[in-house]
């Protein structure tokens, strides 16, 4: 079984006060259906901020950074057999949150 991160940028998801209950509830049902599946690690949605940037010297940085209009808004885990898998999942997250998905398969753990 290999993970994927199921990602998206918080600007991608552009929907209504109105709308959101709905988006809330269609988003934890696929949520609940992962789990049932036995697919879902982990998911969470992310505060729309400035990073703060640790060097690896140790310091720490909270910018200014290079301009980038880029944050991840949110991301779900899964652990699934191949990544058409991944895809299905992405898209169902995809129609509940009403955004598009970006899928990376994730490295196997070395020590694992």
């Amino acid at each position: 079984m290999t993970r994927y991160l199921i990602s998206f940028d918080d600007g991608w998801m552009d929907i209504s006060e109105e709308d959101l209950p709905q988006v809330t509830a269609d988003s934890i049902a696929v949520v609940q259906e992962a789990e049932r599946a036995g697919v879902w690690v982990f998911g969470a949605g992310l505060a729309h901020q400035v990073p703060s940037l640790v060097g690896v010297d140790g310091s720490v940085t909270d910018g200014p950074f290079p301009e980038t209009k880029e944050h991840i808004g949110g991301f779900s885990v899964v652990e699934v057999g191949c990544r058409e898998e991944a895809i299905d999942w992405a898209k169902r997250i995809a129609v509940a949150c009403r955004c598009s998905m970006e899928v990376y398969e994730v490295l196997p753990d070395p020590t694992a």
